[in-house]
């Protein structure tokens, strides 16, 4: 028998609504998931991805993630883990370094073997290169297998992988698929194997309303009773506590209804997300949003979601201006390579004075690699993180409001979301396009003034 913690979006380093609570609580809630392996006595903890949300985490989130691995490391529990589209680079990967430094093993095509199972890894991959993916995994003499991944696999929402697809060409038969990218939790049965999500750690997006967690897998016939071979079993893990408050305003109504809505609610510490319909007068959202940050709450974003017509002038608040240029950034289909410049030109860490030589170095280290400045696929590999619109893509509120995880995307939204949920999964990821992140090549990237990975291997 083994059990294990199936984990993943943790997107460690997201300074959701650009707060730095928030940031430290995506750190807290992966710290919560290891104080549970440990507790637990787990064979191991497996994470399907996205353990930061940039590929450029900071220092401060690499050491508390490493302090965290360290503890892991010391009850003698192993990290097995695969790369997301989130934080994936051009070059070695931070799971890379973990593993250089004894805390983590990066799965691939080679079997891991934890108690009786068998462990392989698959990174995320853009849907333009999975054309050449053959799916060849080495063999093993393990009891069970089980294959842990990062992208939208079918039959879940937002899905562009083929699940059947991989489990037909796999040279090696799986008992489960271990999942990340999709912020909603879910299991189905496909093609005789269990296939499940695990969702996100913390809420990265404003459609992320049920509760976050992770799952409990355990690889035994006897547990799992009857014909099953894999029992999965969901986790809740203590978060800071969204409040969701929905106001629809008759005739008449205004911000004393929505003041009075809000104030029904225990805001104490909480993130507070008001949407606004109906028919009611006009309504000044950063009237409503200091208010409720006066009640006690953290943070408070407000949506008034009707077209009012009015010769009146109304006051506007806006949550984060960024969000409406990140959502026209991806709706441009730009290539590797341009993504790549845009993230540099708008880098709020990256001095002025240094950004014609990053952008430069930047162009130069792709100069030789066509593919890099093809466009990308309309649809995206953020998608996931997506999954809201989910997904991955946690970004913050105005415009990423869409159905649950990794891009929301509906307009208003307060989220900074992740839309992961489909990955969290938020501010449109450029590494989204990169390269494989199963290539581990030694090549490395330019420098912009942010700690790189390179700088610790």
């Amino acid at each position: 028998m083994t059990r294990v913690i199936h984990t993943g979006d943790t997107h460690i380093g997201y300074a959701q609504y650009h707060s730095p609570v928030r940031r430290q609580d995506f750190l807290d809630a992966f710290d919560a998931v290891i104080d549970d392996a440990i507790d637990g006595d787990v064979d191991a903890v497996v994470h399907a991805g996205d353990l930061f949300h940039d590929r450029r985490p900071e220092l401060a989130d690499l050491m508390g993630t490493i302090s965290i691995l360290r503890r892991l490391d010391d009850a003698g529990i192993p990290f097995l883990a695969v790369v997301g589209n989130h934080e994936s680079t051009r070059g070695g990967q931070w799971l890379d370094l973990f593993e250089r430094l004894g805390l983590a093993t990066r799965l691939g095509d080679e079997p891991t073997v934890v108690g009786d199972t068998a462990f392989y890894g698959l990174d995320h991959v853009p849907v333009s290169r999975r054309d050449d993916l053959d799916y060849a995994f080495a063999d093993h003499d393990a009891d069970y297998a089980a294959l842990v991944a990062h992208g939208l696999f079918e039959p879940f929402g937002y899905a562009d992988w083929d699940t059947e697809e991989v489990l037909a060409e796999s040279d090696v038969e799986f008992d489960a698929m271990l999942l990340g990218d999709n912020h909603t939790p879910d299991v189905a049965e496909v093609a005789d194997t269990w296939v499940t999500y695990p969702g996100s750690t913390e809420r990265a997006s404003a459609s992320e309303e049920e509760g976050r967690g992770y799952n409990l897998v355990t690889f035994d016939a006897d547990a799992a009773g009857g014909d099953d071979r894999v029992e999965i079993r969901r986790r809740a893990l203590d978060t800071r506590p969204f409040v969701f408050v929905e106001v629809d305003l008759r005739e008449g109504e205004g911000a004393a209804r929505v003041r009075e809505k809000v104030r029904q609610h225990d805001l104490d510490d909480a993130v507070v997300l008001v949407d606004v319909t109906g028919d009611g007068d006009p309504v000044t959202p950063a009237a409503i949003e200091e208010f409720a940050t006066d009640e006690g709450a953290l943070i408070a974003r407000v949506t008034d979601r009707r077209e009012v017509e009015t010769d009146a002038e109304v006051d506007v608040s806006f949550a984060d201006p960024e969000d409406a240029v990140r959502e026209r950034v991806e709706e441009m289909a730009l290539s590797e390579a341009a993504r790549d410049v845009d993230e540099a030109v708008r880098a709020d860490t990256l001095p002025d004075s240094n950004v014609r030589a990053t952008v430069k170095g930047r162009i130069e280290e792709r100069i030789d690699d066509l593919d890099a400045f093809a466009g990308s696929e309309a649809s995206g590999d953020d998608t996931g993180d997506a999954e809201n619109a989910e997904s991955d893509e946690a970004d913050d509120d105005a415009s990423e409001d869409n159905a649950d995880t990794d891009a929301d995307t509906d307009e208003g939204d307060t989220d900074e979301g992740d839309t992961d949920e489909g990955d969290p999964a938020d501010e449109s990821d450029p590494a989204d396009e990169s390269d494989p992140a199963d290539e581990r090549s030694s090549e490395t990237p330019g420098t912009d003034g942010q700690v790189s990975m390179e700088d610790y291997l």
